[in-house]
């Protein structure tokens, strides 16, 4: 089988699983989250665009319900055994097979806990499980629970972010390579990839972003491409991916001579990130951070330019987004804890003069402080 990891870690996360179900009187989880899935099993697809979900009881059994596409695709990459197929046929209602299903399982009249805030599961579908079990199970809306347990990665998960940082500045030292005047950004996006594809790592859980002149400003994907000009800025956001784990960066590239707003950003951009990692300490809640990164840009007048967050965590996710929780804004408690993986981007876009500077790192949490994921420094990048 295509597992990533030894039998006992998928043990020791399902031993992790069941402790927080029983703190919470659960007989069950019907999990729909793919990241879930993965993190717990081993299970790696992109078929959660269709109905699936995946059984857990507190005794440790697992029960997948999925598409027949899926079948082989659960067999080989997972310790899943027991997989139950429901048929793509007229009239068709997965919620009522997951219903006979768990019936079979012994389970009703359990407590089930549901991964509701997942892209695994659309609102058509959550509906219908409610229906199907309204008078069949009681259903809590448990959707964090996996999600806070894979926030704190094990030796073994921080094994492959390190080489997902690795393929992050990979990919940097590709795009600085061919970025200059009249440059094509497919030319630079697509060496960026290859970077990282050509060294065994994946497909990143969103886009890459890439814009330049004015839509260096943008921090989203869009469609189109462009030759860079003479003095023209150019941003990149993009992630190295090893068995789908993530270390993200980011970077505005001037191209010619910068402007004196570009320093002017650029300044406030290193001085914000510079203070986010300082406060990235164990004990700190997250919204020490932001904090720090509001405090910041404010203290140089761009509040008015800047985001309501300045990162996230990160872990092995899947599209659409490689955005993981928590995400650092105000306000936010979570305590950061050792070992976990976070992303910091300082963003600012000046619409008024046209002008963007972005500088991203992803960092490993610890008790000494953050450990860099990257090789690159933070100066600014003049092509």
């Amino acid at each position: 089988m295509a597992l990533h990891f030894e039998r006992d870690e998928y043990a020791r996360r399902m031993k992790l699983l069941i402790s927080a179900m029983a703190r919470e009187n659960l007989d069950a989880m019907l999990i729909f989250s793919q990241e879930s899935m993965y993190w717990l099993t081993g299970y790696d697809t992109f078929g959660y665009c269709f109905f699936q979900s995946l059984i857990v009881t507190k005794k440790g059994e697992l029960a997948l319900l999925t598409r027949a596409p899926d079948l082989r695709q659960a067999q080989h990459t997972s310790i899943i055994e027991n997989i139950v197929i429901w048929k793509d046929q007229g009239n068709a209602d997965p919620s009522i097979d997951l219903r006979e299903l768990l019936g079979d399982m012994g389970l009703r009249g359990a407590s089930f806990g549901v991964e509701y805030d997942t892209q695994g599961l659309t609102g058509k579908a959550a509906r219908a499980i409610d229906r199907s079990l309204a008078d069949f199970a009681s259903l809590a809306d448990h959707s964090t629970i996996i999600t806070e347990l894979r926030s704190v990665k094990s030796e073994a998960e921080l094994e492959y972010v390190r080489i997902a940082g690795e393929l992050a500045d990979d990919a940097l030292d590709a795009a600085i390579d061919l970025t200059k005047a009249g440059a094509y950004e497919g030319d630079i996006l697509a060496a960026m990839h290859s970077a990282i594809f050509s060294k065994g790592g994946d497909y990143a859980g969103n886009e890459f972003i890439i814009g330049s002149a004015e839509d260096a400003l943008l921090c989203r994907y869009k469609s189109g491409r462009r030759h860079l000009s003479t003095n023209d800025q150019l941003t990149l956001e993009w992630a190295g991916t090893r068995a789908h784990y993530h270390a993200a960066m980011m970077r505005t590239i001037v191209i010619g001579q910068p402007t004196k707003r570009h320093l002017e950003l650029y300044k406030a951009a290193r001085d914000a990130l510079l203070a986010v990692r300082d406060a990235m300490n164990v004990g700190n809640p997250i919204s020490a951070m932001f904090d720090a990164h509001a405090k910041v840009m404010d203290d140089a007048g761009l509040s008015e330019h800047r985001l309501n967050a300045c990162g996230y965590s990160l872990g092995a996710v899947y599209t659409p987004c490689w955005m993981d929780s928590p995400m650092i804004y105000a306000g936010n408690g979570t305590i950061i804890t050792a070992n976990m993986v976070l992303f910091t981007h300082m963003i600012i876009a000046d619409s008024d003069t046209q002008t963007a500077m972005t500088l991203g790192q992803s960092y490993i949490t610890g008790p000494s402080g953050p450990e860099n994921l990257s090789r690159h420094e933070i100066d600014l990048i003049n092509c």
